[in-house]
């Protein structure tokens, strides 16, 4: 959060910027893309697909970071991408925003400009929204579509038995509290409904600010959907342990994970 600001309450907040602030770190997002995708090829990537991008936020980080690169972000929501276009294309260079483009589409049905890529990304778990398998795989094999040779797809996925639980987490930012709400599980289906509320020191709060209606995905059953949409490797990148019970932010391939309560990986997968 900028300093010298006044303090942030409800009703002067961005919720898009909150959850930037909160939920996001596109500089790590785009260091693990290019270390896991030079050592596969031994080379940098160039040209990065996100989807479901929201605010744009990991696009910009990939066209800043090296003057080669060409982005594409796809969403459905035109509100975001405005307000993408308006707050986070406009702090970019000329040339930078030259090379990103943001397509309102369903990115099940990308278009020619959002093919030919040397990595496409499904962060923040997005892909929950997929709640029936073969549209999951339909999606899937898109991508596979999408990609030029020796292109590589990337997601993240979180698990873990504290995932099914119905519960509400606080986490305290600079001027403001994030609280992610696992309000509803469904056992049966795997239907999850999240919200994300914000809570301020005047103790205004933005109730539901955004609202997920999700499948919870396991790992087993994305690899098994992955290599049904012809990605014929898929490999988990499992977090370190920083010594205390947490994450040390470090992923490497791994065949085996703990079982622990809640967690958060990558998965790695190549046609």
């Amino acid at each position: 959060m900028p300093r010298n600001k006044p303090p942030l309450t409800a009703r002067t907040a961005d919720k898009h910027r909150l959850y930037e602030w909160a939920v996001q770190c596109p500089e790590a997002e785009i260091d693990f893309v290019d270390r896991v995708y030079r050592r596969l090829r031994g080379r940098l990537p160039s040209r990065m697909r996100e989807d479901f991008c929201g605010t744009a936020a990991t696009s910009c980080e990939w066209v800043n970071r090296r003057p080669g690169n060409t982005g594409v972000g796809v969403d459905l929501h035109a509100p975001t991408l405005a307000w993408a276009r308006a707050n986070n294309l406009s702090a970019l260079t000329d040339d930078a925003r030259a090379r990103l483009t943001l397509l309102r589409r369903d990115v099940r049905t990308p278009n020619k400009a959002a093919s030919g890529m040397d990595a496409v990304l499904a962060m923040n778990f997005s892909y929950f929204i997929f709640k029936d398998r073969g549209v999951l795989r339909d999606y899937f094999a898109s991508v596979r579509a999408s990609l030029a040779p020796g292109g590589v797809f990337f997601m993240d996925h979180y698990g873990g038995f504290e995932s099914m639980k119905e519960q509400k987490e606080r986490r305290r930012q600079k001027g403001y509290v994030y609280e992610w709400d696992q309000a509803e599980y469904n056992p049966i289906t795997g239907d999850k409904v999240c919200h994300i509320h914000f809570e301020f020191k005047d103790g205004s709060r933005m109730e539901r600010a955004f609202t997920y209606r999700w499948r919870l995905w396991t790992l087993p059953e994305l690899r098994e959907i992955l290599g049904e949409a012809g990605f014929r490797t898929v490999t988990v990148y499992w977090e370190g342990n920083d010594g205390k019970g947490g994450g040390n932010g470090v992923f490497s391939p791994k065949k085996s994970g703990d079982a622990d309560a809640s967690f958060i990986c990558y998965i790695v997968a190549v046609p």
